[in-house]
């Protein structure tokens, strides 16, 4: 049966409905632009039902569990048995609506926007083919732009055996309604270290299978090791160095066997082994972009052409919401001509909501001397705070030309102080500025003044 083919044209059409993509989608609209939004899954994007809102509620309730547990010796006595079931009925009733998007698809198009469910797939220069599944295909023309905002998706290692066997990527985590006995994590970045720790604290038996040779290998050497004693004080296995060759499944368990001749087993296997963006499945051919690329490039304005703009995780600038959410802001200004600055990505802060909490912006030591600057870095603890808490932690600068290129502040609501560290390597504050600030006693962030100290030396 042949194909049948409904067109229409937009000002604009959106491809990706994540928060960057919802957002230029609904400004632009807003602005009375005719607008497309085309999303395949939810609208709204990996965030708000399968990222940062839910698993930033499970390690809530994961830290209320352990800051519970650390009455004893300062406040008491405790007893803390963790339930699972409010924290699955939060992501689902309060978070992600039960995975359901109506409130945000209505929240658009009262907005004047058109919305597509289906997957958009570029077939030329300003042309979208939408196939939402069924007979029938989409076309959409854009009279002024397309804006390529598709997000990522989790990538799966060609582990032998694994392909077909019901392993969890960070979806099906978020839609987990029981916490297994046991879990093995393949992946010690961010979302795997945030997820074991997690399902650590609510009774799972956790080990973790790291190819690199220690967790949260994009992060300064000390922070790993400061999370790593924190996992082992969970409880959490860890193995790092070494490399899954095959994946079983029996019916009933995993059982991950690696290039050392070990295995790791659990009745769950969470693969959280990085994230990609599929361009060949795009199409992005068609407007004459490369489609074995891993990224689209863009210029400081998000132009990946002409016509064609791109944000978001596609662009490769970090697979974060904020990072989405600043990129959308700068391609809404330029389609509607207004001024705008362009984009700048020396200062990107990120955040790993383990607990200690690792926040960084910037680049790490490492980065900064393989980019060949003449580094200076300097290291302190959390201060007296840190001491009234008994809680562990510290701040690490890393300093080139008289200025801050990178920070790190781990511990305690470590993101937080991220923002002053953050606003000193954006706005390239000299060190010795920052020396002459008054830091308030006795606050977390006042070990920064100790840091600032000894670079000064």
């Amino acid at each position: 049966m042949a194909e049948r083919a409904e067109s229409d044209v937009f000002d604009v059409i959106v491809v990706g409905g994540g928060p960057g993509g919802e957002d230029v989608a609904g400004r632009l609209a807003e602005a009375g632009l005719r607008v497309a939004a085309v999303e395949g899954r939810l609208f709204g994007g990996e965030c708000p039902y399968w990222g940062c809102i839910p698993s930033k509620m499970m390690v809530r309730a994961a830290d209320l569990i352990a800051e519970a547990r650390r009455v004893p010796g300062m406040a008491g006595d405790s007893t803390v048995s963790p339930d699972w079931s409010p924290v699955a009925r939060r992501i689902r009733d309060e978070a992600t609506d039960d995975w359901d998007d109506r409130a945000a698809v209505e929240r658009f198009t009262a907005k004047g926007g058109h919305f597509v469910r289906g997957w958009g797939h570029v077939t030329g220069p300003d042309e979208i083919t939408v196939r939402p599944g069924g007979d029938g295909v989409t076309v959409l023309r854009a009279t002024r732009g397309i804006v390529l905002a598709i997000g990522s998706q989790p990538t799966i290692p060609p582990i032998e055996g694994l392909a077909g066997t019901p392993y969890w990527t960070n979806r099906e985590a978020m839609e987990a309604e029981e916490v297994p006995g046991s879990l093995v994590v393949l992946g010690a970045g961010s979302i795997g270290a945030e997820l074991a720790q997690v399902f650590a604290r609510f009774g799972a038996s956790v080990t973790m299978v790291e190819s690199a040779d220690r967790v949260l290998p994009a992060e300064e050497p000390e922070a790993s090791e400061l999370v790593a004693g924190a996992f082992r004080a969970d409880g959490i296995g860890l193995r790092t160095g070494v490399r899954a060759t095959r994946a079983v499944h029996d019916g009933e368990r995993f059982t991950l066997h690696l290039n050392d001749g070990s295995t790791a087993e659990g009745e769950r296997l969470l693969v959280a082994t990085g994230r990609h963006s599929d361009l060949a499945a795009l199409g992005v051919g068609a407007a004459g972009l490369d489609e074995a690329a891993r990224t689209i490039a863009t210029d400081g304005r998000m132009r990946a052409g002409g016509k064609l703009w791109a944000l978001g995780d596609v662009t490769g600038r970090g697979a974060f919401t904020h990072v989405s959410m600043y990129q959308a802001d700068i391609v809404v200004k330029d389609i509607l001509g207004e001024p705008v600055h362009e984009a700048e990505y020396h200062a990107v802060p990120r955040v790993t909501f383990t607990d200690p909490e690792i926040g960084s912006v910037g680049l790490t030591e490492a980065q900064a001397r393989r980019q060949g600057l003449e580094v200076r870095t300097a290291t302190s603890g959390l201060g007296g705070r840190g001491w009234i808490h008994r809680a562990e932690g510290f701040f690490k600068l890393v300093a080139a030309g008289g200025v801050l290129v990178g920070a790190t502040s781990a511990g305690p609501g470590g993101g937080e102080p991220l923002g002053m560290l953050t606003l000193a390597v954006h706005a390239r504050v000299p060190v010795t500025r920052l020396n002459e600030m008054i830091y308030a006693f006795p606050t977390f962030h006042r070990g920064i003044m100790d840091a600032l100290a000894e670079l000064s030396r």
